[in-house]
């Protein structure tokens, strides 16, 4: 996690500055000058997200430099084969997308669909309350 967290935070560097000389050589302009430094802060608040993260987990054989593409194989995580609720987050994706072109009152059933299917999604090997 550490070359993540490197890599976001310099983007902080870059952002943060250019930001600021784009607001001075554009007159004000109000969406660049606004835009460009919160990318800063945005990319600075995954850096953060990745620096406490790495710091509650162990070293992954990525970030050892004299590591072996083998010691990475085994499970990488819990997958759910045969969950249906990424379809649904995906449905519901295309129907808020449908409604900015069509109406906007199909992106709110969109929305509401997506929420559900969030949710399901979510607790979809809940088992109770803090069921793990």
């Amino acid at each position: 996690m550490k070359l993540e967290t490197k890599l976001f935070l310099y983007g902080v560097v870059f952002f943060i500055p250019v930001g600021v000389i784009y607001g001075i050589w554009s007159d004000g302009e109000a969406v660049g000058m606004l835009g460009i430094p919160l990318v800063g802060g945005m990319v600075g608040m995954i850096g953060a997200y990745f620096a406490l993260l790495s710091r509650r987990i162990d070293a992954r054989p990525e970030d050892d430099e004299d590591g072996r593409i083998e010691e990475g194989a085994g499970d990488q995580g819990v997958y759910a084969p045969w969950s249906w609720w990424p379809l649904v987050i995906g449905v519901a994706g295309a129907v808020t997308f449908l409604g900015f072109a069509v109406g906007f009152w199909l992106s709110g059933i969109g929305l509401a669909i997506g929420v559900i299917g969030l949710v399901g999604w979510v607790f979809e090997f809940s088992r109770g309350q803090h069921a793990h």
